[in-house]
């Protein structure tokens, strides 16, 4: 596990969203002091509209601590959000074989931290361009801008794909191929509106359904055979 996970874990909102939130929190600061010494009204609606989008950086920025489910042999939601595609699919680029696919589309009202489905090693990181689509759409997933993590857990390969939307352009990834990850553990983040999908053995048994609620290391997507 990360050694700063359990530390970050405290904190209330994700760290990779500290540049944002210090740049806001200064720039409204400045402006109601300028409100302050200047009276007026443009400088009033500015303040407000800054604060206003510092408290919603906020919220979509949150982070809460998760305890994952000790259990052998599940595979956990990577994401927060509602489950949009449930299929099985030929995954080439590095599982090498058929996949369950379980994709889950993030509303700017979910949390964007994104977790591993499993304990494993990280084999595989690779950034990919393209373009940026409702990230509902079942085409985002082969045309948007996407990264790809690869895990090995003992037992097979399993892939998560952080796919951006129409408002996400930026995808982070916290790991590095060769890092070793525990389930649940987080392992990058999408800034606003976007998708993940989990890649799983084809055998898998699932637990959830099309149009379900997830959490992001909480939930079971699906459990291992045998």
């Amino acid at each position: 596990m990360n050694p700063h996970e359990s530390e970050r874990s405290r904190l209330p909102f994700a760290r990779e969203a500290a540049a944002e939130l210090i740049l806001t929190t200064f720039v409204a600061f400045g402006l109601w002091i300028a409100r302050a010494i200047w009276p007026g009204g443009i400088l009033l609606g500015l303040a407000i509209l800054v604060t206003l989008v510092w408290i919603g950086l906020l919220f979509f920025m949150r982070d809460p601590p998760r305890t994952p489910p000790d259990e052998e042999g599940i595979y956990l939601a990577p994401a927060d959000g509602k489950v949009v595609a449930i299929d099985r699919i030929d995954e080439a680029s590095f599982v090498g074989e058929p996949t369950l696919r379980i994709a889950i589309f993030l509303s700017l009202f979910d949390i964007h931290v994104n977790r591993s489905p499993v304990a494993g090693t990280v084999r595989k990181v690779r950034h990919v361009p393209g373009r940026f689509l409702q990230a509902f759409r079942e085409e985002a997933s082969q045309v948007n801008e996407y990264n790809d993590i690869g895990l090995e857990d003992g037992s097979g390969r399993i892939l998560v794909k952080q796919i951006a939307g129409i408002l996400a352009r930026r995808i982070i990834c916290t790991v590095r191929e060769g890092d070793q990850v525990q389930a649940g553990q987080r392992v990058g983040m999408i800034k606003f509106g976007s998708r993940t999908e989990a890649f799983l053995p084809p055998d898998s048994r699932v637990e959830v359904q099309r149009g379900d609620k997830v959490r992001g290391g909480l939930t079971i997507l699906a459990r291992r055979q045998g």
